[in-house]
């Protein structure tokens, strides 16, 4: 029988490596579609957690885990003997910079481990974003180390992730995933496979154009982000207000699409991704412009807030050195816990650098590292909010009840917009 065959009879056995924000909810779906699934991380105490139906995402909820574990057929572990049973590899796995220079190691290590095990008809899937190239360059060499070969003993492609932590509208299901195949049965493989849990499955002609259309994706969103922000700092140079001229510029039924501007950038997506395509144009030795100027653009708003939260602190008559500043959100988005690369983290080290005392509040986040130091969370209540002498939101949380918060500020700094119903004169705009 098949591969294919194998997947539409649900037969087949998936290991997903990796249980982050990416494959756990992977894991999770392709359980429910009826797969005998294997979850791996090398995490111990993550999949200790799972096991004892506890969730380790604010996106997935305690009882989704114990529900999969309930059902059977989901095996969260840390031992990749599994792998020896597995049909369908599909690796989630981190894909950081270090030093603006590709970490791959994960990649590598995970690749390693499935050459091992790989047998004929099995297939291999890269869903963890990196530079175009990676599956057929990088990975296939990994896999094909044990004398298989790719198109011909066993199938391989690469599938984007597009999970956007704290959606509650777009999911896995109902957000098309785009599938390149190594050749035409691996795409086959690839897209009976997700057709099983995802309502809408894209097929394009190879697994590089799979890569390059999901740095396009995120790429498209920093430059545009990096346009808005600069737009930002030149609406307050001219004395207008930039969050009018958005909402002015949408009313346009075409050719424009808003973009809204913030302290910086976060998350693993946007300050990561388009630095993959960079690295990849600087190797073929051309110069990705536009994308190093959006990140020139971006980099500078951490600094940008701080300068402003200067300014407000000069309208009182004191300096950042002393002065007591509380940051409102440290989570690179509203309504998650996640804060890689949020611009919170460099907020916060630089106005301690100034001298400043410095706290947070975020209501998903209990401390933060810093160079440093580490901060653990403020208690968010009156006090805390009068003997700030700025308070600053840094991230929208939707717990957060706005009004009540600038009622009790001395100064507040809103760089979100959260308070654009509000006119009161304590109220700061970015």
């Amino acid at each position: 029988m098949s591969l294919r065959d194998r997947i539409r009879n649900r037969d087949a056995k998936v290991a997903v490596i990796g249980l982050g924000y990416v494959g756990l909810p992977l894991a999770l779906a392709v359980a429910e579609a009826g797969f005998h699934t294997f979850g791996i991380d090398v995490d111990k105490e993550r999949i200790a957690q799972i096991r004892r139906g506890s969730s380790p995402l604010i996106d997935i909820s305690d009882e989704e885990i114990a529900k999969a574990n309930s059902r059977g057929g989901f095996e969260p572990t840390h031992n990749f003997g599994c792998l020896v049973e597995a049909d369908v590899f599909v690796i989630c796995v981190p894909t950081p910079l270090q030093h603006d220079l590709p970490d791959m190691s994960y990649i590598e290590r995970a690749a390693t481990r499935i050459a091992e095990h790989l047998r004929p008809g099995c297939l291999v899937i890269l869903e963890s974003t990196t530079y175009p190239g990676t599956t057929e360059e990088f990975l296939r060499g990994l896999l094909e180390a044990g004398g298989l070969r790719a198109g011909e003993d066993f199938h391989l492609g690469f599938s984007p992730e597009r999970i956007d932590p704290g959606n509650k509208e777009f999911g896995l299901r109902n957000v098309p995933k785009i599938v390149g195949g190594y050749d035409s049965d691996s795409g086959d493989a690839m897209e009976a496979f997700y057709s099983s849990f995802v309502d809408k499955v894209v097929r394009v002609s190879s697994p590089s154009v799979a890569e390059t259309a999901k740095l396009l994706e995120n790429t498209f969103r920093h430059i545009n982000i990096a346009l808005v922000n600069e737009m930002a700092i030149l609406c307050h140079d001219l004395g207008v207000d930039i969050w009018e001229v958005i909402d002015a510029a949408a009313t346009k039924p075409f050719g424009f699409t808003p973009f809204y501007p913030g302290p910086g950038w976060g998350g693993h997506c946007i300050p990561v991704d388009p630095a993959y395509l960079s690295w990849r144009v600087r190797q073929m030795g051309g110069t990705a412009h536009f994308v190093e100027l959006a990140r020139e653009i971006n980099a500078r708003m951490p600094g940008y807030v701080v300068q402003r939260i200067g300014e407000c602190l000069n309208e009182q008559g004191k300096s950042l050195r002393s002065s007591r500043v509380l940051l409102l959100g440290v989570a690179y988005k509203p309504d998650v816990s996640d804060v890689r690369e949020s611009p919170a983290l460099e907020i916060l080290d630089r106005l301690q650098k100034a001298g400043a005392d410095v706290g947070f509040h975020d209501p998903y986040v209990d401390e933060v590292s810093l160079k440093s130091s580490i901060i653990k969370r403020t208690e968010l209540n009156a006090a805390a909010l009068r003997e700030a002498d700025v308070v600053v939101t840094v991230t929208g949380h939707s717990s957060y009840d706005w009004a009540d918060i600038a009622d009790r500020s001395r100064m507040i700094l809103d760089t979100r917009n959260v308070l654009r119903d509000t006119v009161a004169d304590n109220v700061i705009r970015l």
